[in-house]
Order: C-alpha cells, then sequence, then structure tokens
C-alpha cells in the first residue's frame, strides 16, 4: 500500500511528474483540506430582452436592494416582486449603442447609481424616487468607466481623450467645471489608455502599460496627488479589473497579478496558470474577460470565453483563492459575472413568482350570452361563465396544470366570488374551470391565479439572507442566475506517478473523500512523451475502494464526482500499486 496521494495545487504550466501538485482539475474550488465543489447556476430572475452588458445592485436609504442592467442601447430595473424587467431609460427611449467590446459601468454615490458608456451621456438615477434615468448635470464627459475615489466621482476611458481621468466636486457629482469645489482632471503623459480606476479612499489608475494611484490631497493646487506604481506593467484589458478586501486583481500584459494597498505588485499566475489561459482565451472580444470578487469567499473569478467556444458568452473561469494563494478551473455560462444582492421578498410577493398571464374575458356557455366580453383585461387572470354557471378562468398557458389541482385565485374586484382556493378542472391550454363554483356577479377588474412553490423555478434557499451579496451571473439567455444549485460533475487528477525505470501495477485505491458517488480510473502511459490513456471507470465501493488493474510505466489517479453528488471535499487517494520490476 503506498503513501496517500494528495491532489495538489492546481499548475497546469508546469509537468505535474511526481511533483507536489496536479495539471488536471474540473469544476472545483480549492480547500485547505483539498478541493470542494463548485455550484450549478440557478436562475434568479425573468429574462432582458437582449444579451446583458452590465449589472449592478444599489441600496437604499431603507436597506433595500434595487438591481440595475444594461443591454447595447437601454437601461433596466428588476421589480423586486416579480422579478421582471422594466425600462428606466431615460425618456424610454433607445440610448446610442454601446461599442461592440464595450460594457456599460455602474457606480452608486450615496443615494445616486451612475450609468456610464462612452456613446452616450453619463445617467444618473435616485434610487429612491426615480422610475427612470436622466442625463447627468453639469455636463461631465462621456465615459467607459465611473469609479468613485474618496468622495469624489471618477471618470475614465474618456471618449474626448483616452489618457485622461476627470472627477466631480468634493461631495458634488454635478460639478464639473475644472477648479470649482476640487473638481479637475489630468492628462497621464504616457503609458496608454486608461482601462479604469479602482476606487476606494485612494483611487488605483490602470492603463495599457503603467499603473498609477491618486491619493486626495485637499489644500492642494493639485487635487489628487497621483504617483506612478509601475511603468511598464498595465492592465491588458478593461473588464477583468477588480478589488476585493484592500487588494486589485488584474491580468496585465505579463500574466495575473495583485496590487495591495501599499501599492506592491505581486505575479499570482506565473510557472502556474498564465500560459494555459493566454493559449485558451479568444482575445477577440475583450467584454468576454471579466473578474468578479466572490463576496462571501476569498476568491476572485476571472471568467473567460474559450477558443472553442462559438458562442457570445463566457464558458469557463480561472477562480483563485487569495488567502490559499491556488487556483481551479470551472466551467460557466454567462454574459456578465459580478458581485450582487439579491432583494428580499415579502410572502405575497412570492404567490406572485409564477402566476400566469392574462388572454381574454368571455362567457363560456351556460352562464351568459356567448361571445359577449365580461369587462376589463385582468392583471393575471380573465373570468367568465363555465357551462353550468361556473366560473371559468382564461389564463396566458396551462402548461404544467392538471383537472384536480388545487389553485388560488385572489385579487378579483367584481366577480368576487371566484377569489379563493379551488379545485381546477382543465379546460384546454388557455382555460380553467373552478369547481364547485358560482358565476355571479360581473367582472370589474384585477386578480390573478397565485404562482404555487411549484412554479417559482428557484428555491426559496434563493431568498435567503437576500441583502448579501453573491457571485453572479448574467447567463445566455439574459437572465440573472446565482451559484446556489446542485454541485456539478467534477474531476480531479494526481500527479503523475513513475519510477522511470520500473513498471507499476495499479490495483486500485481509496479516495479520501466524503462523497458517496465517485467513479475512479487510471491514466497510464509508457513514456514522457505519449499522450495518457484512462482505464474504465469503477464506482467506489462499500469499502471504499476503487478497484483497478492496469499495468504502465507513468500513472495517475483520476477521480469523478457525479453532478448532483451530496460532497464537500476531496483529499486524495491512497493507492493500491506494487512494483512490477523492468521489462
Amino acid at each position: 500500500m503506498a503513501a496517500l496521494l494528495t491532489i495538489g495545487e492546481y499548475r497546469p504550466d508546469v509537468s505535474d511528474h511526481n511533483a507536489a501538485y496536479t495539471a488536471s482539475v474540473s469544476n472545483v474550488l480549492p480547500r485547505g483540506d483539498g478541493y470542494g465543489p463548485f455550484f450549478d447556476a440557478n436562475v434568479f430572475s425573468d429574462a432582458l430582452g437582449a444579451r446583458c452588458r452590465g449589472l449592478f445592485f444599489g441600496t437604499k436609504s431603507d436597506g433595500t436592494i434595487k438591481i440595475f442592467a444594461g443591454t447595447a442601447d437601454r437601461l433596466y430595473t428588476l421589480d423586486n416582486t416579480t422579478l421582471t424587467w422594466t425600462d428606466a431609460s431615460a425618456g424610454g427611449s433607445a440610448y446610442s449603442t454601446v461599442p461592440t467590446e464595450g460594457l456599460c459601468s455602474f457606480a452608486q454615490f450615496n443615494d445616486k447609481i451612475i450609468a456610464t458608456q462612452p456613446n452616450d451621456d453619463v445617467q444618473v438615477f435616485d434610487i429612491d424616487t426615480d422610475t427612470e434615468f436622466a442625463n447627468l448635470a453639469g455636463s461631465p464627459p462621456r465615459a467607459s468607466y465611473v469609479s468613485v475615489v474618496n468622495r469624489f466621482l471618477v471618470l475614465s476611458g474618456l471618449a474626448s481623450n483616452a489618457n485622461r481621468v476627470q472627477w466631480s466636486g468634493l461631495n458634488a457629482i454635478t460639478t464639473w467645471t475644472s477648479g470649482t469645489t476640487y473638481s479637475d482632471f489630468q492628462d497621464l503623459p504616457d503609458g496608454g489608455n486608461v482601462l479604469g480606476v479602482v476606487g476606494g479612499e485612494f483611487g488605483v489608475i490602470l492603463q495599457e502599460s503603467s499603473i498609477r494611484r491618486m491619493i486626495f490631497s485637499p489644500g492642494s493646487d493639485i487635487v489628487f496627488q497621483i504617483d506612478r506604481l509601475s511603468k511598464e506593467l498595465g492592465a491588458a484589458h478593461p473588464y477583468q479589473i477588480v478589488d476585493a478586501s484592500g487588494r486589485v486583481f488584474f491580468f496585465a500584459n505579463k500574466g495575473f497579478y495583485t496590487i495591495d494597498a501599499s501599492g506592491s505588485m505581486t505575479p499570482i499566475g506565473r510557472e502556474r496558470v498564465d500560459r494555459t489561459f493566454l493559449d485558451d482565451y479568444d482575445a477577440t472580444d475583450h467584454s468576454m474577460l471579466q473578474a468578479a470578487a466572490d463576496p462571501r469567499s476569498n476568491r476572485v473569478f476571472f471568467a473567460y470565453k474559450s477558443q472553442a467556444n462559438a458562442l457570445t458568452t463566457m464558458d469557463k473561469a480561472l477562480v483563485y483563492d487569495y488567502i490559499l494563494d491556488r487556483w481551479s478551473p470551472v466551467d460557466l455560462e454567462a454574459e456578465i459575472i459580478t458581485s450582487l444582492a439579491k432583494p428580499g421578498i415579502t410572502l405575497e410577493g412570492l404567490a406572485l413568482i409564477g402566476s400566469r398571464a392574462v388572454s381574454n374575458a368571455l362567457t363560456g356557455g351556460g352562464g351568459g350570452v356567448p361571445g359577449v366580453p365580461l369587462g376589463l383585461t385582468l392583471l393575471i387572470a380573465t373570468v367568465s361563465s363555465a357551462p353550468g354557471g361556473g366560473i371559468r378562468l382564461t389564463v396566458s398557458s396551462t402548461s404544467g396544470w392538471s383537472t384536480g389541482d388545487i389553485k388560488t385565485v385572489a385579487g378579483v374586484t367584481g366577480t368576487t366570488e371566484a377569489n379563493g382556493t379551488w379545485t381546477i378542472t382543465v379546460v384546454d391550454g388557455t382555460t380553467i374551470d373552478l369547481d364547485g363554483s358560482t358565476f355571479t356577479n360581473a367582472y370589474v377588474s384585477g386578480g390573478y391565479i397565485e404562482g404555487s412553490i411549484d412554479d417559482l423555478g428557484i428555491s426559496l434557499d434563493d431568498f435567503e439572507a437576500a441583502t448579501r451579496p453573491d457571485i453572479a451571473i448574467a447567463n445566455s439567455d439574459h437572465k440573472i442566475a446565482f451559484f446556489t444549485g446542485d454541485a456539478v460533475e467534477a474531476t480531479v487528477e494526481t500527479a503523475e506517478q513513475s519510477a522511470i525505470d520500473k513498471r507499476l501495477f495499479v490495483r486500485g485505491g481509496f479516495p479520501v473523500t466524503d462523497a458517496g458517488t465517485l467513479y475512479a480510473s487510471v491514466g497510464r502511459r509508457e513514456n514522457m512523451y505519449a499522450t495518457p490513456s484512462y482505464t474504465s471507470e469503477t464506482l467506489i465501493n462499500t469499502q471504499g475502494f476503487c478497484p483497478q488493474r492496469a499495468s504502465t510505466r507513468h500513472a495517475r489517479f483520476k477521480m469523478r464526482v457525479p453532478a448532483g453528488t451530496d460532497w464537500s471535499f476531496i483529499t486524495g487517494v491512497q493507492p493500491d500499486v506494487v512494483a512490477e520490476g523492468r521489462r
């Protein structure tokens, strides 16, 4: 029996032959005892009408959450009850289109939400009172990126001057006249275009080939003291810059880096993942490389579009745990990745999720004159007379409903006798009868069929601690989703093991994990330049052993945990292997 083989640090850039790290793991997250599961994305919202080009949440003065999104030419807010989107574009009109490789940038300054993109005016939304955006007063310049530094609103990536950083007055975001209330700008003499400014008590300016820090200097003529941190290092693309726990993380022209509060820069991907990423990343669309910090953990996600992906989505992510200083790769499907808080929702609001949309209201025969409308269109359902004088409801779809189901009708005025809980008869694809009901009063207005728990399409657990931010995406259907689903299929491999001049016979192994369902195989090859082939998988048995029979010169143990398995860690495997001698 050999010693325990741990699943070491993920370092695909270098050979893992007889090493303390591995070149192959998938859909797992680093843990102190190895790796843990990565979870599937659960859909949370209705769909936007087009590809999501920006996603943001703001906090109202009462502590509740409001979510904002941008498409190529419109801005939206999310209804916290129905989880549907409302067009909040200024005047209800379309904006000039966001650049092909561009995204919308958002920031919150007190009760104001700021949205920018370089082809239109800076937009503002009072989160407590407004229903649509408006042009920010003071004639600020059009800009690609917005952030808050100290008590200033800072614009960068200006349409008029790409190497300029411009800021508002102190606590005065509608003041943009240079020299007024500390409002000013700075043209950076070198370093290329500004690709973003990370906000906070001080700002970090990332350019194409330079990094600078801006510190507010009250009483000084220069307003902000701008110091260079790096002359040659810069950000490769704009949307993969993120801050977490006082650090800035980004992909530079030399690989993945972090900057701490002192301004010190540290490579975090060198001889680990940098080369692997560059070989896989499709660099034809810069908006398809994005970074987001997970506020519930010590992880940063670098999501990207791989060269094999033909869709306009990011399909992979490299996850960096900055406390453990370890990486792992995961699969996803996203147009946007960001930190997002879920809005709270009342029990009454839950009833509206999954409710059915309206069609029309006509008598059904036996309780009125056929073909005569009974009144205005209902909010969710329409009311008419069923055969025999009962109440008939017309809904957008009866899909998923069956005769004998119990449904609750609420909010109907006029035909108030429809309100209540009923056993239903499904008449056709858009019509149901309320069994035992009697149609008496003409319909006036209102009403809906409440959605059931089964109609939600999302877990009630998704509403727990609703105002706590979490990592989220807009998926390929333009819907918000959070990684709160079941564990996805995960694979891990040990480093390759060999004695170089001797053969090994692998009889199996004991995986060290709490996964009750796991399959194992052995990767084998006869020389260092051959591609490993894998034995057939075997299921872990009741003794916790995965039997195998493999004779080889170089061996690695591969373990696969199927999707939906309940597990929390995998540390490694204790292999059952003997030396066969030379041949």
